[in-house]
């Protein structure tokens, strides 16, 4: 067993909780854990802690919400903590310098990219849309640029046909926290260095727009599936029928043709700019997913129709 280290824990949503489990799990001594504020949620809109702030108190471990890092009396609490490392796994605020400096062996951030390709925020569905075959995980220790940091490790997954931004975010969660434990564990001993980021392949994951989740049936059917996917299932890319929204959650290229939007094949294969996609998965507006067969019976559309 290595010496358990002191840390400080900083993420808010899903995402970032099974590395805190899995940093518990190895005997460090985490002393803090820093999260987001709570925010509205739920048909109440009652403030709700983030998933990181309640598997922190599931755990009986002390949570901190801070709007900022950048206040003198923030920094001063981390320093008192005495702290080996702090591990950042999309937390949400910039850490400032002084902070940065803190810890005796870094600050060191769980990324869902192989970067540096897809620096910033939304490196899953980026990967997605972009058709790539691969991504991955790595450990970066944390500068102040954007994901800019020297890498400690990493590690691939193939992005299948069926991945969905949900499936690769549950899969790249896992990979991060096994990851993390292991990094700490070799920067711990002097057996791991942090190598600088190529200066070649680096990309920016933009934060994803709203305005991007409309189906736009014009685009190539591969574009449209890539869309569908990256998009699943937060924010949902959509589509509008009878004056409503409908979530397309799943969807495969099939290799068939007609005017773009229009329902080709029965359950839902629907036109594209180039070939066709068949829905196979979808959620009407206050209702759950459903598969097309099933979202059919409930609303029929016939052949013909044209999808908004």
């Amino acid at each position: 067993m290595p010496t358990p280290l002191r840390l400080a824990f900083m993420g808010t949503p899903d995402f970032a909780v099974p590395t805190l489990a899995a940093l518990q799990a190895a005997g460090h001594q985490i002393v803090a854990v820093y999260s987001q504020p709570p925010r509205p949620a739920g048909r109440g809109q009652k403030p709700r802690p983030s998933p990181v702030a309640a598997a922190a108190a599931a755990l009986g471990l002390p949570v901190h919400t801070p709007t900022s890092l950048k206040d003198p009396a923030e920094v001063e609490r981390l320093r008192s903590l005495n702290l080996d490392a702090v591990v950042v796994a999309a937390y949400g605020l910039m850490l400032p310098k002084a902070v940065l400096d803190l810890p005796s062996l870094g600050c060191f951030n769980v990324h869902g990219s192989l970067l540096p390709r897809w620096r910033g925020a939304a490196p899953i569905q980026r990967a997605i849309l972009a058709g790539d075959l691969e991504t991955g995980v790595t450990i970066m220790k944390m500068d102040a640029g954007l994901d800019t940091g020297p890498m400690v490790l990493k590690e691939a997954t193939p992005i299948a046909e069926a991945d969905t931004a949900g499936t690769l975010h549950d899969r790249l969660s896992r990979i991060g926290a096994s990851l993390m434990v292991r990094a700490l564990e070799g920067v711990a001993a002097g057996e791991m260095t942090a190598r600088p980021q190529p200066a070649e392949g680096v990309i920016h994951a933009a934060k994803i727009d709203k305005r991007e989740a409309r189906i736009d049936w014009t685009r190539p059917a591969l574009d449209v599936k890539r869309q569908i996917h990256a998009f699943s299932p937060h924010p949902g890319a959509w589509f509008a029928l009878n004056g409503a929204r409908v979530k397309a959650l799943a969807a495969q290229v099939a290799d068939v043709s007609g005017a773009p939007g229009a329902v080709i094949a029965l359950p839902l294969t629907v036109a594209c700019g180039e070939g066709a996609v068949a829905l196979t998965r979808l959620q009407r507006e206050g209702k759950g997913a459903m598969d097309a067969a099933t979202f059919v019976r409930g609303l029929p559309i016939p052949l013909g129709s044209v999808l908004g």
